[in-house]
């Protein structure tokens, strides 16, 4: 195997036996295989365009780009299925190319089409397959870093596209894009072209995470203020993990009256903050932090756990809670009971989840008090002008985006260690789990103005990006980098790859980015992005307080 598509990969170079995250070889072997055909079918897709037919295989091909992000699907059954499901489609896609240019032309189709497109499947050796269409099939190390960090981008934009789409929100132009990029890969492109296609995909991220943002906000109304209580009550409860809110609707409807209690964890925080969701009086708070500490804090939690998406980690030989594990959408895990997807109208059943509640005891309690979040972009900007006043006065002399993911490293440290050292007239934007490191800190207020603003789930960085653009407005600059702003962005896994595409995108400049670089980065693509973007790595706590309170 070969794997270098999150931070934490060995070594910062590519995981070769194991994943750091405990992804076997087996399993990254087939997800490279699906992967490949993807790109079959995205090469046969472009065909079919030309041909003005119409097919649907863009949500299709969203879900398996989403089921290989990173701890989300463990799960080496569904892995072949889908590889199965993908060259099935393509078939189908190619038998139609074929009669289409046969009618057209009154020939045969005659074009040669990359290996993507001929793999017969399961007839070929898993194994040997995936090393001849891995991540090292591509030679060239800066070709290599340009095409993943193409196919990593969209990843993260697939799983986006997906939560839109699980709401009734989809749009065709975002799945052409998947179609192209994937194609893209397979071809010899100049250096130019590929770099062109890496940034039409931060702006198709743009897209997507706006798309997002309307379908949660049109289904669940606009984030509000709001404190969520960290503390554990005494009925038995179910623990809902992810990121997918159709998926919290349907378990908090179908719990209620049960008397089940629901508790958020890691990136569902964020549902506390939406108006639909405070009406049920068994929504009772979040329940530990972080995706990594998950091990401890699920056994803990003593009832079953419900994982939407991605952020599942491999249980320890001593974790208990296997038989509490269920797993839904492009999740899934060894074992584990997996929810299927809802009917057409209608709402997934978690009735298993439900009654294997009623067989456990409440929670263990692991903390008191309350946290506060809920500052999406309707509610920020509902302050600007106190916000504004604020930056005027020199109340608020600067504010740090520090949003992003976590991860089990030391080095993470830094950044709770930033948010202590950043003087107490600094304003931190946040969104995804990043917040764990430091939203429970004491770090008081400006003027009522919580000096952390947490929009919500790593989508939401999107808000971020609109209070940026928002504020630009209202002080009169011509550049949203001239905003008294700085960027301290910790990454993890594709969908923030996604976001920094994103805010490049939208011309944001000086994003320091760590714990480290990225691995598929070559150093000439990283100098690329260090020459006309100023990415750069992390330093130390204090050069980097002292660099951003100097807007450097």
């Amino acid at each position: 195997m070969f794997c270098f598509q999150c931070q934490e990969c060995a070594n910062n170079k590519g995981c070769t036996v194991r994943g750091v995250c405990g992804k076997p070889e087996a399993t990254a072997n087939l997800q490279d295989l699906l992967i490949h055909t993807l790109k079959g079918i995205a090469l046969w897709s472009k065909e079919a365009r030309s041909l003005e037919i119409a097919h649907s295989e863009g949500l299709f091909v969203a879900q398996c780009l989403f089921s290989t992000i990173t701890n989300a699907n463990w799960d080496d059954e569904r892995f072949a299925s889908l590889i199965g499901q993908a060259l099935e489609r393509r078939e189908v896609l190619r038998q139609d190319v074929l009669a289409a240019y046969k009618a057209e032309r009154g020939r045969d189709f005659d074009k040669t089409m990359d290996d993507s497109a001929t793999w017969s499947g399961p007839t070929d050796s898993f194994a040997e397959k995936s090393r001849s269409v891995g991540v090292l099939a591509t030679e060239n190390e800066d070709v290599r870093s340009l095409r993943q960090l193409l196919i990593i981008g969209l990843k993260g934009i697939a799983a986006y596209a997906d939560h839109a789409a699980v709401l009734g929100y989809e749009d065709e132009n975002l799945y052409d894009f998947f179609m192209e990029a994937l194609a893209s890969t397979t071809e010899d492109l100049s250096v130019d072209a590929m770099v062109a296609l890496v940034l039409k995909a931060g702006e198709i991220s743009v897209q997507t995470m706006a798309l997002l943002d309307r379908a949660n906000t049109e289904t669940y109304g606009n984030p509000e203020i709001t404190q969520v209580n960290i503390g554990v009550g005494t009925r038995p409860a179910i623990l809902i993990s992810g990121h997918d809110l159709r998926d919290m609707e349907d378990l908090l409807r179908q719990t209620e009256g049960t008397g089940v209690d629901v508790y958020t964890h890691g990136e569902m925080l964020p549902a506390h903050y939406y108006p639909a969701f405070k009406k049920y009086d068994h929504f009772v708070g979040n329940y530990g932090g972080s995706w990594w500490k998950q091990n401890d804090e699920f056994e803990a939690f003593n009832g079953p756990i419900l994982m939407t998406t991605n952020c599942l980690v491999p249980l320890k030989r001593h974790n208990t809670y296997a038989d509490r594990l269920f797993t839904t959408g492009m999740t899934g895990y060894p074992g584990a009971v997996h929810i299927p997807d809802r009917p057409e109208g209608g709402a997934k059943d978690f009735s298993a989840l439900i009654a294997r509640a009623r067989t456990c005891k409440a929670p263990t309690e692991l903390e008191t008090g309350t946290i506060v979040g809920g500052f999406a972009h309707r509610q920020v900007l509902a302050l600007a002008d106190k916000i504004v006043e604020a930056v005027k006065s020199g109340a608020i002399r600067r504010f740090v985006v520090m949003a992003g993911c976590d991860g089990r490293h030391r080095s993470r440290d830094y950044y709770s260690e930033v948010a202590q050292a950043l003087p107490k007239d600094t304003v931190i934007l946040t969104a995804g789990c990043a917040k764990y490191r430091y939203n429970k800190l004491a770090l008081g207020d400006i003027g009522g103005i919580p000096r952390v603003l947490d929009a919500g789930q790593c989508n939401d960085s999107y808000s971020l990006a609109v209070i940026a653009l928002k504020l630009k407005e209202v002080f009169g600059l011509a550049d949203i980098n001239e905003l008294p702003l700085s960027y301290d962005i910790a990454w993890y896994e594709q969908k923030a790859v996604a976001v920094l595409l994103a805010l490049l995108f939208l011309g944001i400049k000086d994003i320091r980015l760590g714990p480290t670089l990225p691995a598929f980065l070559s150093p000439n693509v990283a100098k690329v992005l260090v020459e006309n973007f100023g990415i750069r790595a992390i330093d130390t706590v204090e050069s980097d307080v002292a660099a951003m309170m100097d807007g450097r």
